[in-house]
């Protein structure tokens, strides 16, 4: 399985030539299928069950425009990150707690690299998507872990407002 996904990646990468961005190289690793591992904040989504679109813009004032969003519980949301800044931008969804900690060690690791579903780096100029499914009811958090930039509270706030109750489409499949 190793071997073949060196093969799979490198023919992936070859096909793209030679000039390369980070953050374009990882495309390449995302045609196998979506790690669905359940989080505090939801789990990846599938294209197909997507309702909604939220736009996100990030610059380098070290800003997400908008800085919240409100989706509801068991709700699909494709989220579109636009890089409108002169640097590398990433968009993480998160508790604050994870976020602290993931960002902690972006710091001490600047080079670490990481391809989770609800994350996404995008290059200059570039327009990067997560898409989620916000299946539990909560406040979270995204930000852009790039060391320095969440520090410089690169920072954003997701409300997921609980499902009524007796509300069939929580858990209906389409």
């Amino acid at each position: 399985m190793n071997a073949f996904k060196v093969l799979v990646l490198t023919a992936a990468l070859s096909a793209g030539g030679l000039a390369m961005a980070h953050g374009e190289e990882e495309h390449g690793k995302k045609a196998g299928p979506v790690k669905k591992e359940q989080k505090e904040w939801g789990i990846a989504g599938d294209a197909k069950a997507v309702k909604r679109t939220i736009e996100l813009k990030m610059t380098d004032n070290m800003r997400f425009t908008p800085d919240k969003f409100e989706v509801r519980q068991g709700e699909t949301v494709k989220i579109m990150i636009k890089n409108e800044g002169q640097m590398l931008h990433e968009f993480v969804l998160g508790t604050k707690k994870e976020l602290d900690e993931h960002a902690a060690l972006m710091v001490k690791f600047p080079n670490m690299e990481h391809d989770e579903p609800y994350m996404a780096h995008v290059p200059v100029g570039k327009t990067g998507q997560v898409i989620w499914t916000f299946n539990r009811a909560g406040d979270f958090d995204f930000a852009c872990l790039i060391a320095g930039h969440y520090q410089a509270g690169m920072v954003g706030k997701v409300k997921v407002a609980a499902a009524p109750k007796g509300d069939g489409h929580a858990g209906h499949k389409h």
